[in-house]
This record gives C-alpha cells, structure tokens and sequence, in this order.
C-alpha cells in the first residue's frame, strides 16, 4: 500500500513539473508572438476610449491566496468603477450565471476583445509569474468565494487558469453548478494529456466565439 502511495506521489510530482515546464515555455512563446497584437490592442483601446488600458481586479488563487489580475479594458469608465457586490443567505446557489455585460456598457473594441477572449491576453504574464496556469479553473472574485461551500472550495486547490475544462464545456452559458462540476472533475483527473486537450479545443472555441459574452 504505501509503495502504491508513493508511487502516486511521484507521479503527481512529475506531472505538476510537466506543468509548469509547459506553462513557463508557451507563456513566453505566446507573449513573444502576440507582443506587436498587445501593443495595437493598447492603442486601440487608449485611441479610442481613453486611459486606462487596463482593468485590473482582485481574484482568488490557488489556496485561496488573492492576487490582482490584469485584462485589457472591454467596458467604459463608469462602469468598470460600479463592482458588482454578491449576497446571498448562505452558500453559492447552484444555478447562479454571471449576467452578459448590456451593449451600452462594453466599449465598441471591448465587443470584439471579448468575442474572442482577447482581453485575457495580458494574463500569459501571470502564467509566466506562477500566479496562473494556461489551463484550470477561470480565477473567481473573493466576493464570491467567500460564500463557497466545501465541495466548490476544491476548485481552489489548482492555480487557476486562462482557459480550463468548464470554458470548452459551455463557457459563460453554463450555470455555477455545471462550472464546479467541470472544475472540480478537471482537479480530479488532471493530466498532462487533458491540458493538451483543453487547449487544443480552446482555440477552436475562441476562433468560432462560440458562447462568448
């Protein structure tokens, strides 16, 4: 039993090595290749609606650590500064769905960015810094965190990621509940094989805009 023990040890060991190994070289090979389309996309969005280019807001990391995420701006001033504030009595319901962002607050840039996830781009430099992964469960705000139960507190036990299995599964369309089940079940069963997966069909995802919000 314990030769078993740590032979599942080892195995997550290497696999988390694996991980990061991939995380470290494709962070740096896609921010080298996208570099010139960050630059345009900073222009665009100062040129067209003003500073600032970027929006930045707390997430929870893995183990619940927070740290402040960075994405190119997609809505106008006014409402990038109203935070949505999240009650409820007791725990996250289970059909809970983040609301789509109504067309007079998303900047006419901002509907394309986030058509094709383009607003993510700048979260390659947190892949880079260890504070993301490129595939795991999308970062949540600790406003809603902070009413997890145990089960969907799990998610929190990876780093998060720019894409993940709940993203390729539905996207904003899913619920809450549908999202920690693809979570959770990702935590679970991770591979290197599944990332490369994901991945892969995150691109078809984004090219298409399929779900998108």
């Amino acid at each position: 039993m314990a030769v078993i023990k740590n032979t599942r040890r080892n195995k997550l060991v290497i696999e988390r090595f694996i991980k990061r190994v991939m995380d470290v070289a494709l962070s740096s090979i896609i921010l080298l290749a996208i570099s010139p389309l960050l630059v345009m996309i900073a222009l665009l969005i100062l040129l067209l609606d003003g500073k600032p280019i970027f929006f930045r807001q707390k997430r929870v990391g893995q183990y619940e650590q927070e740290y402040t995420m960075w994405k190119f701006r997609s809505m106008t001033n006014r409402h990038h500064l109203n935070k949505p504030r999240y009650t409820w009595n007791g725990h996250v319901p289970e059909d809970f769905v983040f609301k789509s962002a109504s067309a007079d607050r998303v900047t006419p840039v901002g509907r394309i960015l986030r058509k094709y996830s383009l607003d993510e781009l700048p979260q390659f430099v947190h892949v880079l810094f260890g504070q993301m992964s490129i595939v795991g469960p999308r970062p949540e705000v600790p406003e809603i965190t902070k009413f997890y139960n145990e089960n969907q507190r799990r998610r929190l036990r990876v780093k998060p990621g720019i894409t993940g299995f709940a993203q390729v599964n539905g996207r904003s369309s899913i619920s809450h509940g549908e999202k920690i089940q693809f979570d959770n079940l990702y935590v679970d069963k991770q591979t290197f094989g599944m990332d490369v997966r994901i991945i892969l069909k995150t691109v078809l995802v984004v090219v298409s805009g399929k779900s998108s919000y």
